[in-house]
């Protein structure tokens, strides 16, 4: 710093020690002489205790205030006592200028406070002793105290006054200081403090003068507005009798503006409107009438207009409107009030706030907090009804609108009904979750607040549990569906109408006997057909507890007939006037293995309620936003649903692999070569995000709620496995939907099937091996069922056959000696080959057991295809050249190699992959394999049962 700096820095410090030596002492003047003596004089009434309080506060705003100068002095003094040279960090209205200014807007919003309440007229009507005392002394110190009338004013001059001039001081003796400087951090710092102490003169006038226009705004109205609207801190910053501008007809006579609200008077009465909730529509087309401006003004409740004259009064009250609506939304004012102009002043559409909803409507009396965009409720919010209701979400336009979970109290009751569920427009609609007060839980799909579409109504409590898996219509059971009731241990499968059983319907017991009859409001009629678990099958009519009456035919297991008239007396148990036939030495095939409901519910007709929300999310474009809504809940969705059921299409978890709408279809046009898709397809379908995936899951749900538990009936068996089928077919479809309109987005066309298959084809040969496992528990278990007795035969046949050593094996079943494999067998000196056991054909052997290793009838048939080439590779080696077995040689072979693998169901797995493997298999290699294979599982079955009929038994080892 040069000398000249110096001298300058110090006559400026000097000037500034002088400066606030004089503050102080008007200071501690104003403290002794007026505050001191006004808070002596604490007032009775209410009004006169909260002006009070203000004048307190106050004092402390004035305390604070004269405590920092007289440190910034003391610290200014010591300095200038201990050292000739200076630096910024010594001038602490500098150095700590923010502090500074923050005690001086404090001091001067408190009085601004005190003045629009008017709390100093208050002050000077004390008729108190000490009041008297006191206005003696403030003539003393007020020498232009004149009369009575302008002792609040002498007050309100002589507790700003010095503190505004000592601020216009700063500036002064800053400036001053500024130009000693020479360009550098240190002189920025100085304009900057001189720029910001500027501000807070204007400030202060401001303040002032917004307190004032207010106090007289006060004095104006009547008591009923002030009352009601007069708040220490509320301004007035315009008013429609300053500048001209008028509401909608017939609405007010006067607009004011505040700072907070925005008030309409009309007569006596006004209407207030927070800030916060105002939006002010400057693109307004309302045309009110020739040479009228308009500003549309929008509320949560209500919007109107505001006209005014010339365009210039519509500017100003614009500007004037959204500036205070942005400071309102900040939460404080402008420094200096109006500071920010131009750019960006604009206040956002988008906000957050609470409010109470008071007219009639679907909102009456509600609270809802949350955002707001142009006057109405729109993103995440929550509402909240005086009764208890209550809804948290998402909002558009003023209505649920998206993923919302919805609270309603259950009437003389103190429990709840819990919706987490989707809404559009204000009503649920889509999928959701529904937790009942009584402890009932649904899982499906809403329309119009009502169930609708395909849903699970569950009764998991002690107290008649149930269960109900199925189609939904207008909040009722209407269409296919499954009902599980515990009590009774039976199952209904078939159609309803409106919450009855209504139509054709199937009903399975957990004894094994199962019947299929006609319902008609919840009642039997008609006749039926009745399958007993002995394997006696009754036709004609039943009671419920499964009594014969009526006319009808029993067909017992052993092929004897009863047809007549049967009757059930009490104590006399059934009796009958008929025909008993015993000329059937057998039972009829057709009628031992009944499959029940193949004609009354087309499997097309199943289930549509889960094909039909996929179908409409692909027509609607497979908008994100609205997938769940149509396929069910993910992972990115409500924290609070973890906590909840299971999911009804989905296992909630993290995934590594992210399936957004727009990933997926541009994924699908990459993956359309075969091998490439059918990874895709593997991926996609074990996903619980995907929309495959979850697809495959409601179907699941839907499998295991009709044939697990008490469904597992053999009778069953024709049901599951063609729905099994047109699982894969309709999964085809909706891949083939989502493909094409992937295409259809990058404009381009699906490509046409080069190799002829059609999509049933396609359908078996891709996706049903994929889906399979999910379904395989189930379906196994009934062909298991389906084929007991023949499977039993079998076993037994094997045990029989077990029993032979190798050779008298391959003897017994005529193998051609030629092809015994004796070279294989290793021998100890003391074993001799006829006694060797499970030693030949034992890598055919071992190759055919993992046929029960996995449920891919393709896989299986490859199997199947492994087992024939081991048998022929060990011919081949027996007889030192290539051998080809004909079918004469084969078959014998093949049933050594069965007999020795001795899978224990497989029939069911024979019949399985028969009725599962892809059409394009049929006629040829593995086509002929299986063909064998069942004449040798069929051969087994007949050495037995001739066995049986001859009462020969086996061959003895």
């Amino acid at each position: 710093m040069t000398l000249s700096q110096d001298m300058c820095t110090s006559e400026a410090t000097a000037s500034l020690l002088q400066a606030e030596e004089t503050f102080l002492a008007c200071l501690a003047r104003i403290d002794a002489l007026i505050l001191k003596p006004l808070l002596q004089a604490e007032p009775h009434d209410q009004k006169g205790k909260d002006n009070f309080k203000l004048l307190v506060l106050l004092n402390d705003r004035f305390q604070a205030l004269w405590n920092f100068t007289e440190e910034n002095y003391r610290i200014l003094k010591q300095k200038c006592s201990t050292s000739e040279s200076f630096c910024i960090q010594d001038f602490y209205a500098v150095w700590k200028g923010d502090l500074f200014l923050s005690l001086y807007i404090q001091y001067f919003v408190t009085f601004a406070n005190y003045v629009v309440v008017q709390g100093f007229e208050h002050a000077t009507k004390s008729k108190s002793e000490a009041w008297k005392h006191h206005k003696t002394v403030l003539k003393q110190f007020l020498t232009d105290f004149t009369t009575e009338a302008s002792m609040s004013l002498a007050l309100y001059a002589v507790l700003h006054k010095p503190i505004r001039d000592h601020v216009e001081q700063y500036v002064l003796l800053l400036t001053k200081l500024n130009e000693a400087f020479k360009e550098g951090p240190e002189k920025d710092l100085v304009t900057s403090a001189v720029k910001e102490y500027v501000k807070l003169g204007s400030f202060i006038s401001q303040v002032l003068d917004e307190a004032c226009f207010t106090k007289a705004l006060w004095k104006s109205l009547g008591y009923k507005f002030t009352e009601m609207l007069c708040v220490p801190e509320r301004r007035l910053l315009e008013d429609s009798r300053n500048l001209p501008i008028s509401a909608s007809t017939n609405r007010s006579d006067r607009i004011l503006l505040f700072d907070d609200v925005l008030v309409l008077i009309q007569g006596n009465s006004f209407q207030s409107f927070d800030l916060k909730l105002v939006w002010v529509d400057k693109n307004c087309r309302e045309k009110s009438a020739a040479g009228v401006y308009v500003l549309r003004i929008i509320t949560p409740e209500e919007t109107f207009f505001l006209s005014a004259k010339d365009p210039q009064m519509k500017a100003v009250w614009q500007w004037k409107l959204n500036q205070a609506i942005r400071q309102a939304l900040n939460g404080k004012r402008d420094f200096p009030l109006w500071g920010k102009t131009g750019e960006g002043t604009e206040p956002p559409s988008r906000r957050f706030f609470t409010y109470v909803f008071r007219l009639e409507g679907k909102f009456k009396s509600a609270t809802y907090e949350g955002e707001w965009h142009w006057g109405k409720p729109h993103g995440k919010g929550t509402l909240k009804w005086r009764d208890g209701r209550n809804h948290v979400g998402d909002f558009k336009d003023g209505l649920e609108h998206g993923f919302g979970i919805c609270l309603v109290p259950r009437q003389s009751e103190d429990r709840y009904d819990c919706y987490k569920c989707h809404w559009h427009e204000g009503k649920m609609r889509g999928y959701g979750i529904c937790e009942y007060g009584n402890e009932m839980v649904y899982k499906g799909y809403f329309k119009d607040n009502l169930r609708q579409g395909f849903g699970i109504l569950e009764n998991p409590s002690a107290d008649h549990p149930f269960k109900y898996t199925g189609q939904w219509e207008n909040d009722k059971k209407n269409g296919y569906g499954v009902w599980d009731d515990k009590d009774r241990g039976e199952r209904y499968i078939g159609t309803w109408l409106d919450d009855h059983k209504h139509g054709q319907g199937i009903v399975v017991t957990q004894s094994g006997v199962c019947y299929q009859r006609t319902f008609h409001a919840g009642k039997m009629v008609g006749s039926g057909i009745l399958l007993l678990e002995d394997d006696s099958v009754y036709e004609g009519n039943f009671m419920e507890d499964l009594k014969f009456v009526g006319k009808g035919k029993l067909s017992f297991a052993n092929g004897f007939i009863l047809e007549g008239t049967f009757t059930n007396k009490s104590g006399q148990g059934l009796q009958t006037q008929g025909i008993l036939n015993t000329s059937n030495e057998q039972l009829d095939d057709r009628i031992t293995k009944a499959q029940l409901g193949l004609e009354d519910f087309p499997v097309e007709k199943r289930w549509k309620g889960i094909y039909d929300q996929f179908l409409e999310f692909i027509h609607s474009g497979c908008k994100e936003e609205t997938e769940e809504s149509f396929t069910g809940f993910h992972i990115q969705t409500s924290k609070e649903l973890r906590k909840s059921q299971e999911y009804l299409f989905c296992q909630r978890g993290t995934e590594d692999v992210s399936w957004k709408m727009e990933d997926i279809l541009e994924e699908l046009v990459q993956h359309q070569e075969l091998e490439s898709l059918h990874c895709y397809l593997d991926k996609a379908l074990k996903s619980s995000l995907h929309p495959l995936g979850k697809l495959l899951k409601a179907l699941m749900i839907a499998f295991q709620a009709t044939y697990s538990g008490i469904g597992a009936n053999r009778h069953l068996l024709t049901m599951a496995q063609e729905e099994v089928k047109y699982y894969a077919k309709k999964i085809w479809e909706f891949y083939q939907g989502l493909l094409h309109l992937a295409l259809e987005q990058k404009g381009q066309l699906p490509t046409k099937s080069v190799d002829g298959e059609t999509n049933d084809q396609k359908a078996c040969s891709i996706v049903l091996p994929l889906i399979l496992p999910c379904f395989y528990p189930e379906l196994f278990m009934l062909y298991m069922l389906y084929h007991e007795r023949e499977d039993d035969l079998y076993c037994q046949g094997i045990v029989d056959l077990s029993l032979f050593p190798d050779l008298k094996l391959l003897e017994f079943l005529d193998v051609q000696k030629h092809l015994w494999p004796l070279k294989d067998l290793t021998l100890t000196t003391n074993q001799r080959r006829s006694l060797i056991k499970d030693k030949c054909f034992l890598s055919a052997t071992e190759c055919l057991q993992k046929l029960i290793t996995t449920v891919d009838p393709r896989e299986k048939l490859v199997i199947l295809q492994k087992t024939y080439e081991e048998i022929e590779s060990t011919v081949s080696r027996v007889a030192e050249k290539d051998y080809k077995l004909p079918m004469d040689d084969l078959l014998p072979l093949l049933m050594y190699v069965v007999s020795r693998a001795k899978i224990q169901h497989l029939g069911a797995e024979i019949h399985l992959i028969r009725d599962l493997m892809d059409p394009t298999n049929q006629g040829g290699l593995y086509d002929f394999l299986l063909t064998a294979l069942e004449s040798c599982y069929e051969h087994i079955q007949r050495m037995r049962l001739h066995q049986r009929e001859n009462c020969h038994g086996t061959h003895s080892p």
